[in-house]
């Protein structure tokens, strides 16, 4: 309940979770039935990066600032456009030099990337959150902003009515044991919607078990789960933050040729030291090995 995403907003994790993310919702609007986003860890849903929290910390800037008004290489740029033009549209008069006023969060993201015809459904357990959530999208009929811990949504929010749906699980790992909640909250969530497109993001730092949680995913035996992490630094001398990573469940057919492009620039542009590194690799699925 302590966590607050203000000081983190725009950083190099939520470059590379909005960039995925956009690029998600983007292939669902390539079908005309409407589509739902269930985002189950929503918070606040848009964050001011000129407030003291943010000024703190300063994250974005080496996050979303050093990308915004970058030169990017033709193929990516064209898989960052949708990210890169939400964030664009909510700071209208900045100058290419000028700093941030405004970043969005992923329900917010989500949201500007909708047709007329797609719902979001985003939970907040906060109360603080949850209500500045609410004033967020109070009068938008697309929108439902329930009250709610997330991981109670993946069984009591699914199958959405629309029969297509992304779902986004962002928890804020501040409690020991999320990475066993993920594979357990997407083991039920799976039996219920099977045809469901599924974000699961996850922190990667000192110690935190990595190769277990892999492979506790693998024995789900879920067809198709493709992997992208990004770590900007070394994790020898912090135990914070050093990179991030995402699962996706059901992928559309063209991401893993995306994130091929994707990651190498985020790579280089992101990089904290020599020990940056990205990867895109299949879970389960296409190109995995036969097994013994």
């Amino acid at each position: 309940m302590n966590y607050r995403h203000i000081y983190h907003a725009g950083n190099f994790a939520d470059v590379l979770k909005h960039a995925v993310l956009a690029r998600l919702v983007v292939y669902m609007t390539q079908k005309d039935k409407a589509f739902r986003v269930l985002d189950t860890h929503a918070g606040i849903g848009l964050y001011d990066l000129s407030s003291e929290e943010a000024q703190k910390t300063g994250e974005w800037v080496d996050g979303i600032g050093r990308i915004l008004d970058a030169d990017i290489p033709a193929k990516a740029k064209a898989i960052l456009e949708p990210y890169l033009t939400a964030v664009r549209d909510l700071n209208p008069g900045r100058s290419p030099d000028g700093g941030l006023t405004l970043y969005p969060g992923s329900p917010k993201l989500t949201r500007m990337l909708m047709r007329p015809q797609d719902r979001l459904s985003a939970m907040e357990l906060h109360p603080d959150d949850y209500e500045t959530l609410h004033r967020l999208f109070d009068g938008d009929f697309q929108s439902r902003i329930t009250e709610l811990d997330g991981w109670l949504a993946l069984g009591a929010h699914l199958p959405p009515k629309e029969k297509r749906g992304l779902v986004l699980v962002d928890p804020p790992f501040e409690i020991a044991g999320e990475y066993e909640r993920l594979v357990d909250g997407l083991h039920k969530a799976y039996r219920r919607f099977s045809g469901g497109t599924f974000c699961l993001w996850y922190p990667l730092k000192q110690g935190a078990p990595i190769a277990d949680f892999h492979e506790a995913l693998k024995a789900l035996e879920i067809p198709k789960m493709l992997g992208a992490e990004l770590s900007v630094r070394s994790d020898r001398d912090t135990t914070g933050l050093s990179g991030s990573g995402l699962i996706i469940v059901n992928p559309p057919f063209t991401l893993k040729g995306e994130l091929d492009i994707l990651l190498p620039f985020l790579k280089d542009r992101l990089k904290q030291d020599r020990h940056a590194s990205a990867r895109a690799f299949w879970l389960r699925g296409e190109e995995m090995p036969e097994r013994d």
